[in-house]
């Protein structure tokens, strides 16, 4: 059959689509009056092209010799009118919003804001600037995404039960990695060298998750400060691949590049799930941002904007992408596609999610279009869809409230593991322990009270204990006092106080009992991370004790504050994390696709929680503050699918008291010969032994037995 055509009278997809030398331009632009494609040749000069087409605010044309590693941009006119939405300035070279890669970044001055702004770039953004930003601003390249050879891949497809994903950064997971070559170090390249495949495989990782890699620039604040974006949340490209993370120098490479790692961690049976930012942009707020791309092109179409032409800003970062307009859904929707289809990721995990769904009346529309969408896109739909589910506008937290099939960020699961583990100080010293023992029942069973609607499961719980922006694991235990100095900001940046109760004791200290307490409490964080119901997320570097010196904001610090390192991984840990996973796996009633509460399932019932005296935990029992000891029964003999199978039943048992606590095992229906598999206690994971019918547990201590 023939390829079909568009119609002539109908714009063509939207960006650079390629054919025998020539090629189809199209890009939105609602409100213009013209459209110029700026087309760079390899000394620089400039060659404007007006495009002569527009239909449903989309402007386009077929431009003769355009050919991979094109360098180009777009000039708009149209009216400048900040009151109602529109700046529209033919002086500022714009950036395409589908362009596949991105050439060079932002020399920021006074040039690239379509507004006048003082030598400090303040402005009120009112009055428009006629300096042309061409000098200043990088350039959207043309790439080939047709002769990259995949070969047999293929996406390990895992179940959302099998997933242990693991949240790291392009740079930082390896330039420190005394294995890996030096200059690849730092790059998409590195991500596929086999000694960081080992380390992921050997942990026991399914799924990597990688901070943002869409092509993004820093903030001028950053810049003046002498500080730059490092987590990349600021995005200047959603379809082009952060150029930075690269060893290859050329876009074409970098695209290649990345292609390759992803490959790589195929090939190793890893996923790759990419942190997607499509609720703001870099261009910050129209009074204060520069213009770079979309708001050049159609200020008032692709960003939220109040009846005076101000930002709607419920992000946090100035402006809001509007995925109330069709169109700019459409752009995201496109990106997403891109991605899978061009790169193939295996999902995305979508920053500030509510932002993405807020309606007309900014209220949070769980049928919201771009939801429907991406639940009804025959691509879309297949791949893992998580979100953070919340965002700093009105009502923003909405955790347990997104449709199908999406996981969410658990922020009640780190919560209630942290207080539950970490109880602030003075609380702890008044004897007010609160409901936390309630409280991490709810959590490791699955958070059925956040997640049963729409028959969703545990799998709807992505849990995790740290993440990229916070304290790690080990400074959790550590400090309980932020020390973000290093950002310039007065320490006033990032989250409050730390929950902290071991000794009240701050940073490095050579009382071995103090080091050995807080060894055990990031055991017991682990543990109950990667042992309750649903799925767990490791940040990189938890697994060996990585410390950031007490900063739980480090966005703008690439350096030794945020890189793994490597030499200095606690042996023990890893193989304490390793040992826990493989728990996991050894046991599907500890991965359950279903919430296995107190009634049966299938008849069957799959968890009962009991005190310390073996029987099942009463209704006073359950609403007494100072219930700190207590088991889980995990039972899946239902489970076994042949004679041959062990019977799979495993207990779980906590102790959060400050003493030694003997806990007597629960009837189980039959003499069962339990097995101590692992114990917070130990320092380095033992070989598993029998034991009678109670274990002494040691203080604060988490035990598994099968």
């Amino acid at each position: 059959m023939p390829v079909p055509t568009h119609r002539p009278d109908v714009p063509p997809p939207l960006g650079v689509t390629l054919h025998n030398g020539t090629a189809d331009v199209s890009v939105l632009a609602t409100h213009a009056e013209a459209v110029e494609l700026c087309l760079f040749d390899d000394d620089g000069a400039e060659r404007r092209i007006p495009l002569s087409r527009k239909a449903y605010g989309i402007w386009w044309d077929v431009v003769e010799g355009v050919r991979p590693g094109q360098r180009y941009g777009f000039r708009v006119h149209g009216p400048w009118s900040p009151e109602q939405g529109h700046r529209h300035n033919p002086a500022k070279l714009l950036l395409d919003p589908y362009a596949g890669a991105i050439a060079g970044d932002v020399r920021w001055g006074p040039e690239v804001f379509g507004h006048v702004v003082d030598q400090e770039w303040n402005g009120d953004g009112a009055v428009q600037d006629d300096r042309d930003s061409a000098a200043y601003v990088p350039r959207s390249v043309v790439v080939d995404h047709g002769t990259f050879d995949w070969g047999q891949d293929s996406s390990p497809s895992r179940r959302w039960t099998e997933s242990v994903i693991y949240e790291a950064h392009v740079r930082g997971l390896t330039m420190r990695h005394p294995d890996v070559p030096e200059e690849i170090r730092g790059t998409y390249a590195a991500l596929g060298h086999p000694a960081v495949l080992e380390h992921l495989r050997d942990l026991g990782v399914t799924t990597l998750e990688l901070l943002p890699i869409h092509a993004f620039t820093h903030e001028p604040h950053l810049v003046q400060g002498g500080l730059v974006n490092y987590w990349g949340y600021n995005t200047m490209g959603f379809f082009a691949p952060h150029a930075g993370y690269a060893a290859a120098q050329d876009p074409q490479g970098v695209v290649d590049e990345l292609k390759g790692a992803i490959k790589a961690l195929h090939g190793a049976g890893i996923e790759v799930v990419l942190d997607v930012v499509y609720n703001h942009t870099c261009e910050q707020g129209a009074n204060s941002g520069a213009t770079l791309s979309w708001r050049g092109l159609d200020n008032a179409t692709y960003y939220r904007l109040d009846e005076r032409g101000h930002d709607i800003d419920v992000t946090g970062c100035g402006n809001t992408v509007d995925l109330r307009e069709p169109m700019v859904a459409k752009m995201v929707l496109d990106s997403l596609r891109h991605w899978v289809t061009e790169f193939h990721v295996d999902g995305f995990r979508f920053d500030l999610a509510p932002a993405l769904a807020r309606g007309r009346d900014d209220a949070y529309d769980p049928d919201h279009a771009f939801h429907v969408a991406l639940r009804t896109d025959p691509v879309l739909s297949r791949v893992m869809l998580i979100a953070e589910p919340w965002d700093v506008g009105v009502h923003g937290w909405r955790t347990g409230q997104f449709p199908p099939p999406f996981a969410e960020w658990n922020d009640r699961f780190r919560d209630a593991v942290r207080t539950f583990w970490l109880p602030d100080t003075a609380r702890v010293l008044r004897g007010e322990t609160g409901h936390g023992a309630r409280e991490l029942a709810t959590r490791l069973a699955g958070s059925a009270d956040l997640f049963h609607r729409d028959d969703r499961g545990p799998i709807a719980s992505l849990n995790f204990v740290t993440a990229h922006d916070g304290f790690t694991l080990a400074d959790t235990t550590a400090y309980e006092q932020k020390h973000n100095e290093a950002n310039r900001e007065g320490n006033r940046d990032g989250h409050g106080d730390n929950r902290s109760w071991h000794h009240g004791v701050e940073g490095p200290t050579d009382d071995l009992d103090i080091l050995a307490a807080r060894r055990r409490s990031v055991r017991n964080l682990m543990a109950t991370n990667l042992l309750a119901a649903g799925v767990p997320m490791i940040t990189a570097g938890d697994e060996f004790g990585r410390t950031q010196g007490g900063n739980n904001n480090a966005y703008c610090q690439d350096n030794e504050i945020s890189w793994l390192d490597w030499a200095a991984a606690d042996a023990d840990l890893v193989a304490t994390t390793a040992r826990l996973l493989e728990l996991r796996r050894a046991h599907r009633v500890l991965r359950p696709p279903e919430f296995q509460t107190f009634e049966a399932v299938r008849g069957h019932v799959r968890l009962r929680w009991f005190g310390v005296d073996g029987e099942i935990l009463t209704e006073g029992q359950w609403s007494d503050p100072a219930l700190r000891t207590l088991g889980a029964l995990f039972d899946g003999r239902d489970l076994v699918d042949s004679p041959a199978d062990a019977a799979d039943l495993v207990l779980v048992v906590v102790n959060g008291a400050t003493e030694e606590v003997t806990v007597r095992f629960p009837d189980t229906g039959g003499a069962h010969p339990w097995r101590l598999e692992w114990d917070s206690t130990w320092e380095r994971p033992q070989d598993p032994g029998p034991v009678g019918k109670e274990l002494t547990m040691g203080p604060v201590s988490l035990a598994v037995l099968s």
